[in-house]
């Protein structure tokens, strides 16, 4: 159990550090592209459509590497079968039709709360960001 706990912390930094990336990135380009969008409706759209595209290309980078190791480990019989518990636990959905080999029930709690997690500070990154955005006179708080 041990050695599961370590190779979900490790794959869990991993993930930490593609979204830091990914989402660096976006904020970087979004700081860039933002003074010309305004606040016109088609443009303000197409600018959190494009957002929301490169959210789930992050998302799906998150996912292959957990699929990888769960092929890599054998955990599971192929790599579509892989990528497919890797997006059902990562979205926390858990069907139940897949499930880890005995002895590596850990991972699958890990990859479950890790996606879990992601999820949820892009929601907050993206409500804050969006607060201040619209109200840039109101600092911090």
């Amino acid at each position: 159990m041990l050695k599961q706990l370590s190779y979900g912390l490790l794959l869990l930094a991993l993930s930490v550090c593609v979204h830091a990336v990914g989402m660096t990135a976006m904020l970087r380009w979004l700081l860039r592209v933002h003074p010309r969008v305004g606040t016109r409706f088609l443009p303000v759209t197409w600018l959190l459509i494009k957002l929301a595209w490169s959210l789930i290309a992050v998302h799906l980078v998150e996912i292959a590497i957990w699929a990888l190791f769960f092929c890599v480990k054998g955990c599971m019989p192929d790599v579509e079968s892989a990528f497919y518990f890797a997006g059902v636990t990562y979205t926390t959905l858990g069907y139940g039709d897949l499930v880890l080999p005995k002895g590596w029930e850990v991972a699958g709690a890990h990859r479950g709360s890790d996606g879990h997690s992601d999820v949820r500070l892009v929601h907050r990154l993206l409500f804050r960001g969006g607060y201040q955005a619209a109200h840039p006179n109101q600092g911090s708080q």
